[in-house]
């Protein structure tokens, strides 16, 4: 009998081991495949797309759109935007030219949402075609729409100007011809930022996303706006989300929109130094009967539109202007302009008033990357600000908010340590609800013995301004409320309204390294006295209208900015206030006022602000529609009513051709993450991919434990 052949038997340990090793590989496999399939019908749809136009089409950095007729992919068109501000004295002019390029071979209409500061009076438009110039006219906004869409239809060239918020503009430019350039002249003036002894402008670029509540409106039967072309729908909370929201390019596929910038610079007195913040400059320095001006230009001669662009200059030591006076003479009307800065106390300046400080941060999407960063680093430096006798609380939002502290708490170290790791520990991540961070923010009244302080660090980046307003308005109280712009491109209409109507004042951090700075003199604001009860004391036969109505209290370092129109000759002005207990006034002779031009748009825009702010509801008073027209009409002022457009007068597109509609992209304000904002799937990564990485990498960890648990 043969004996039987020996069956070799794996030990049953080392078999299941092996056996599950099979059928992790089994499944890998069929992810991978799963994905790799998936993946490759992207990439098909993709190339046939791009199949469907020619070589002569596609350049590299071209962007594509399609068209809603036969579902073709056709060149966009490109935007380059050339910037040109004059600042003498207080007031800066400014250019803003938008060439849009069509470079493919069908008739486009270009339409771009882009940034101007908030105090922006925009009064001038020139639509330039080749040589000719064609001027643009101030309608009521509807009226506007009319005209720019019958010229749209006529095949004629128009471009329109729309204002969307204070700092937030559309142009439409229509009948671009193949291969064609039009250029866009916008014009408009603004006043120059001082505080303490530095004067600033700032020129935003970019329109950052924005969190919009509320729910969806778009294709109801009523709706105040006409649809735009965004990537947000309108809501019941933001009827024009969509024409506040531009499309972003993606980072992966490059910067757009590049962008010159060159000031002229005549402050009037003889500088110390001139810097730029967040971009390097080149400037020369000219004289001219005896008066020293100065050409400031990028030193990259085109940069992407992802951030805002701030110039500051600082006089050299004793010659800061503590007072100064403009006039203007325009029709039957003498305008004014008036700062004045008053003088810092001398006795005692520290506050000895209990403080019961509560902070807010947003910890929103838009806030990740360095915003967050720098909006921890400037809270950790506000507690080493907190006095024993202080009351302190933090409360943080995205999409809920959430507080340290049930309610402010006394100033122990106990409290600080646990305050501290609270801030470590934040992230930024989901959408920025802001209304009950505020809300909860201004009903902590625990005391009235007790100097209250709001200090809100955020980006702004939130569409539903009016509503934050009216509550700030509502529910304020003795509180005062205190914003710190955190970021590359804040929402500064927000910042500087919120701490408007909160009474308080407006921070801006730019950069980590700023932090130590800008939060000492916030600080230094916040510990000082105040001056209130300021009065604009005229004769008692002068009737003005003075802008603002009602003249805030001014912190330390902050002049005060006032107009006035008058009918009646005027030759002197005395203002008054108190600094803390101490009353203080001063004579201002205004025959010694200079001559300015553009002070009457400079009124003009601030009593149209004023008008508006008188009424934050959200039905519309026509009372207050009418005199903002009259006013806009009287000083060719783009407004919330008013629009810009200029018409050719020959058609140059032919009925047989068609015209295709693009909404022009922005970039990505510089620091922020696109995924945080617009969620996985729209990354640089296909979704595939991300579904693919996170199963592998749970299945090695899963893989890791068994083989552990085999060997023990």
């Amino acid at each position: 009998m043969q004996p039987s052949r020996p069956v070799r038997r794996l030990p049953t340990r080392q078999y299941a081991i092996k056996q599950l090793y099979r059928q992790i590989l089994w499944v890998l496999t069929l992810i991978l495949v799963s994905a790799l399939w998936t993946d490759s019908l992207i990439y098909a749809k993709r190339d046939q797309e791009n199949a469907q136009t020619t070589p002569h089409d596609v350049t590299q950095g071209t962007l594509l759109f399609r068209t809603s007729t036969d579902d073709r992919l056709f060149p966009a068109p490109t935007l380059r935007t050339d910037v040109h501000i004059f600042v003498t004295g207080l007031v800066a002019r400014s250019t803003v030219r938008q060439e849009f390029q069509n470079p493919g071979s069908e008739w486009a209409e270009g339409i771009y949402v882009f940034p101007l500061p908030e105090t922006a009076a925009v009064d001038h438009l020139r639509m330039r075609i080749g040589d000719r110039v064609i001027k643009g006219m101030i309608q009521e906004r509807a009226q506007a729409r009319k005209t720019y869409a019958k010229a749209k239809g006529e095949g004629k060239k128009a471009s329109l100007i729309e204002q969307e918020r204070a700092n937030i503009f559309t142009t439409s430019v229509a009948n671009i011809g193949p291969n064609e350039r039009i250029s866009v002249e916008i014009e408009y003036q603004e006043t120059v930022h001082v505080e303490g002894e530095q004067f600033s402008l700032r020129f935003p670029m970019v329109v950052g996303p924005r969190y919009i509540p509320g729910a969806e409106t778009t294709g109801q039967a009523f709706s105040p706006e006409p649809d735009g072309h965004g990537w947000a729908r309108n809501t019941d909370q933001v009827p024009d989300a969509s024409r506040i929201t531009p499309p972003v390019q993606e980072p992966q596929d490059g910067p757009l929109n590049p962008t010159s910038l060159t000031i002229t610079l005549a402050p009037g007195f003889p500088l110390a130094r001139v810097f730029s913040r967040y971009h390097d400059i080149d400037q020369t320095e000219h004289t001219e009967h005896e008066d020293k001006h100065y050409t400031i230009r990028l030193e990259e001669h085109h940069i992407p539109a992802d951030r805002d662009f701030e110039l500051t200059w600082e006089p050299k030591a004793g010659h800061a202007p503590h007072a100064t006076m403009f006039q203007e003479q325009h029709g039957t009307h003498t305008y004014f302009l008036l700062m004045v800065t008053p003088p810092a106390p001398v006795f005692s300046s520290q506050l000895t008033v209990s403080r019961d400080v509560t902070f807010v941060i947003d910890t929103s999407g838009s806030m990740h990357g360095t915003s967050i960063e720098q909006a921890k680093l400037a809270l950790q430096l506000a507690l080493t600000r907190l006095k024993t006798k202080d009351r302190f609380n933090i409360i943080q939002f995205n999409h809920d908010a959430h507080s340290l502290f049930p309610s402010t708490q006394p100033v122990t170290p106990q409290a600080i340590r646990q305050a501290a790791r609270y801030i470590a520990r934040l992230e930024a991540e989901g959408g920025t609800e802001m209304l009950p961070a505020l809300q909860q923010a201004l009903q902590t009244r625990e005391t009235h013995t007790k100097l209250r302080q709001v200090i809100f660090i955020t980006d702004g980046q939130v569409g539903n301004e009016a509503a934050l307003f009216r509550l700030i308005e509502q529910q304020l109280g003795p509180t005062r409320l205190f914003t710190v712009g955190i970021g590359s491109a804040p929402n500064s209409y927000f910042m500087r309204h919120a701490a408007k109507f909160g009474r308080g004042t407006f921070t801006y951090i730019g950069h980590h390294r700023e932090v130590q700075e800008k939060m000492g003199q916030l600080f230094e604001k916040l510990e000082h006295p105040i001056v209130t009860d300021i009065e604009l004391q005229l004769p008692s036969n002068v009737q003005a209208a003075i802008v603002p109505q009602h003249i805030p209290d001014l912190y330390l370092g902050e002049p005060l900015m006032l107009a006035f129109r008058t009918e009646t000759p005027v030759h002197e002005a005395r203002i008054t206030g108190r600094i803390g207990p101490r009353s203080w006034d001063t004579f201002l002779r205004l025959n010694d006022a200079a001559p300015r031009q553009g002070l009457a748009v400079y009124w003009a825009r601030q009593r149209i602000t004023a008008l508006l702010d008188s009424h934050l509801d959200r039905q519309e008073d026509p009372a207050i529609r009418e005199q903002v027209i009259k006013l806009a009409r009287d000083h060719h002022l783009v407004s919330r009513y008013t629009s810009l457009v200029a018409v050719d007068v020959t058609p140059s597109r032919t009925p047989d051709h068609n015209l295709h509609t693009h909404a022009m992209k922005t970039n990505l304000p510089y620091g922020q993450d696109y995924t945080k904002i617009f969620g996985l799937a729209a990354g640089a990564t296909e979704g595939p991919w991300h579904l693919v990485v996170g199963l592998a990498c749970l299945l090695l960890a899963f893989v890791s434990y068994q083989w552990r648990r085999a060997r023990t």
